[in-house]
């Protein structure tokens, strides 16, 4: 069994054929999906979809490039919703940056000011941070060392950035994607023998970042398989215990 941690199952994209979508990823062994919190506009409709579909879980957050659209008033309304496993995704993004130093300031303060209080408010609930991290992991790592609790989270599609390997001590766990499978992924690959077993889960971010040979194609959740595939072959281990071991650490985290 495979479950399919971050996948994007509101987005429009999926409106005309989600049954086939969740359908086909279940004949090739992905029995559960978790849909991250990244818009609040989107955010009914996941939970519409987490109650029509047994296996499907959501989470609250706000990404940051949505930073000023953050209001925990807004969010905090489905937080008790029993599909509700997470806090999420949050985090710091500065891959887009305004061009004024005066306003890239103002925009890393907002990012940052947004993130730590959905750091904080997963710590007051005690449930786990699904976290998006971009050219800002040195801001993150201090700002999670400094106020996520003992759940810890999940390093949502995870950058190959060392230094956060050490958020496995705080109970973070490193979410592996398609993008293991590209042909420019030499970083990854090389950090990913580092990842503790017991850290690993497996992800699509569909419909994006979808893995080899599936490349500019919409991304589902049933190219979870070509992700546990490409793990199999950098552990040297079989794809059956990459599933057994990604599947509990998932449970683990998210109570499943």
């Amino acid at each position: 069994m495979i479950i399919d941690t971050h996948c994007h199952l509101d987005d429009k994209r999926y409106n005309e054929d989600l049954d086939s979508v969740i359908a086909n990823a279940k004949a090739k062994g992905v029995e559960k999906f978790i849909i991250p919190g990244a818009d609040p506009k989107s955010l009914p409709r996941a939970v519409e979809i987490s109650e029509k579909y047994e296996d499907v879980y959501f989470a609250v957050g706000v990404h940051p490039y949505d930073a000023a659209a953050y209001d925990r008033a807004v969010l905090e309304p489905y937080v008790n919703h029993p599909k509700c496993v997470a806090i999420g995704e949050c985090g710091l993004d500065y891959y887009r940056l305004p061009e004024s130093e005066e306003a890239i300031g103002a925009e890393k303060m907002l990012q940052k000011e947004v993130f730590i209080d959905q750091i904080k408010w997963a710590k007051e609930l005690d449930k786990p941070l699904i976290v998006h991290i971009r050219d800002a992991g040195a801001d993150s790592l201090e700002l999670l060392e400094k106020y996520a609790g003992e759940r810890g989270g999940v390093l949502h599609c995870y950058n190959a950035d060392e230094q956060l390997l050490k958020l496995a001590e705080k109970n973070f766990y490193y979410g592996i994607g398609g993008v293991l499978t590209f042909k420019n992924a030499r970083k990854l690959i090389h950090v990913y023998p580092k990842i503790p077993t017991d850290k690993l889960l497996i992800e699509t971010d569909a419909p994006y970042l979808t893995p080899h040979p599936h490349r500019g194609e919409r991304n589902e959740p049933a190219y979870t398989t070509l992700v546990a595939d490409k793990m199999a072959e950098l552990s040297g281990i079989s794809r059956e215990e990459i599933e057994k071991f990604t599947t509990d650490n998932c449970m683990q985290l998210f109570d499943l």
